[in-house]
């Protein structure tokens, strides 16, 4: 019988030959991740369930990346809560205040393969779905029965599949996709579905690319987001990991998968105005000063993003009244800006460049707005308060508006 992607990973994650949209079923789970701010109450739930030890301390990762470095003395009791839950169970994937965004990371330093249950105590974990795996964002109380039990209970998802054509016009990217996508069909369009993103246009993305889609899967309400694994996913994979994987895809005759077209021939770039990520209109239809531009995050702080950004920013100055904020999305992102001279683009444009980490996407760390003020931002959420005050105003787009934008102190396309 004819299954969907997500259908075919879970099935074979529970044992079972075949599962269909609406079966609950109780699934291995292949990672569980969870970070510095969700971390600590998943650790408070699994002592309180009286489990003495982890079921796998191999298939664990804790990043530190929300609030890094410590910006508080609660934060900073949160990092000691969360290396002694490392130290006392021998978590091998650790990653301290200086590896970067828990998004990023986990793909980049080969954590993810096709076919895999991915869990994350954190609702982007949608992103890793861009290599073919099954991934989705929990909560602190589950993360400790995984944590626990090594498997968790899920209601199997129908499938929403993006068929995506046409040639993307210059200055016209993935977040720009994606952005119109959720302005189509709403926050609501897609509840509980498992997103797939596919066509010609799919197929010509990088795989940072198409993470940038399946990052934000969520903001359409997306059980998570997902890329048929091709050769591009698999070079990327065998690069990076030793693990083995299996390549899952959908037949296009499954029950239970409903085919959207999407055609981005004419598409140009696009902002999502505040305070709705499907409040999404073409940048040629919005006048905004900006007091901040935000370039960073798990959805646009690659190293394609900063090259884009760059290459806008060279030779440029940042508008006066207009400060901006680049964060690289890894360790290794940042390392390869500094080689690039990418870093010294920004510095030299007027920007402020940090360590990797998460910034100002949850309004409680570093370049955080204040009342009145609008900030411009690569990130994927710009929901009242998210970065900072709730008098404030986020809008999102790619990392080359944001760029043009900075130079000209007000929302613009590049040229």
């Amino acid at each position: 019988m004819s299954s969907t992607m997500s259908e075919k990973i879970l099935a074979r994650a529970s044992g079972k030959d075949k599962v269909e949209a609406g079966d609950i079923i109780i699934a291995n789970i292949d990672v569980a991740m969870t970070h510095d701010l969700t971390g600590p109450l998943a650790v408070e739930s699994f002592e309180k369930i009286g489990a003495d030890k982890v079921w796998d301390s191999s298939k664990i990762v804790i990043p530190f990346d929300h609030q890094v470095p410590a910006d508080s003395i609660d934060s900073a009791n949160n990092h000691i809560i969360m290396r002694k839950f490392v130290e006392k169970h021998n978590i091998e994937n650790f990653y301290d205040v200086n590896a970067g965004v828990c998004h990023q990371i986990l793909p980049e330093l080969g954590h993810v393969v096709p076919g895999e249950v991915i869990v994350g105590a954190d609702s982007h974990t949608c992103t890793h779905g861009a290599l073919g795996a099954f991934s989705t964002g929990i909560g602190s109380t589950d993360m400790a029965m995984v944590f626990a039990e090594g498997n968790l209970w899920f209601k199997v998802p129908e499938t929403n599949r993006f068929e995506i054509t046409g040639k993307l016009k210059d200055n016209v990217y993935a977040k720009d996709v994606i952005l119109n996508i959720i302005g189509q069909i709403g926050a609501d369009g897609s509840t509980y579905k498992a997103c797939e993103f596919a066509g010609d246009t799919v197929r010509d993305m990088s795989v940072s690319d198409r993470m940038v889609l399946c990052n934000m899967a969520i903001e359409m309400g997306g059980k998570t987001g997902l890329v048929e694994p091709d050769k591009k996913t698999i070079e990327y994979v065998e690069k990076r990991s030793k693990k083995p994987y299996k390549i899952f895809k959908s037949d296009l005759n499954a029950d239970s998968l409903n085919i959207i077209d999407i055609d981005v021939s004419d598409l140009e770039p696009q902002v999502a105005c505040p305070n709705n990520v499907d409040n999404v209109k073409p940048v040629s239809e919005v006048d905004q000063e900006l007091d901040q531009v935000f370039l960073g995050s798990c959805t646009n702080g690659r190293i394609s993003d900063l090259r884009d950004a760059a290459k806008i920013l060279k030779g440029k100055q940042i508008a006066k009244g207009t400060r901006m904020l680049v964060i690289p999305a890894s360790k290794e992102v940042y390392s390869k800006a500094l080689d690039e001279g990418l870093i010294r683009i920004f510095v030299d444009a007027g920007a402020l460049v940090s360590a990797p980490c998460c910034g100002p996407c949850l309004g409680g760390h570093t370049g955080i707005i204040g009342p009145g003020e609008v900030s411009l931002s690569t990130s994927n959420r710009n929901f009242k308060g998210r970065q900072g005050s709730p008098d404030g105003k986020v809008y999102l787009s790619s990392a080359a508006v944001a760029a043009a934008s900075a130079i000209e102190g007000r929302i613009v396309a590049p040229e």
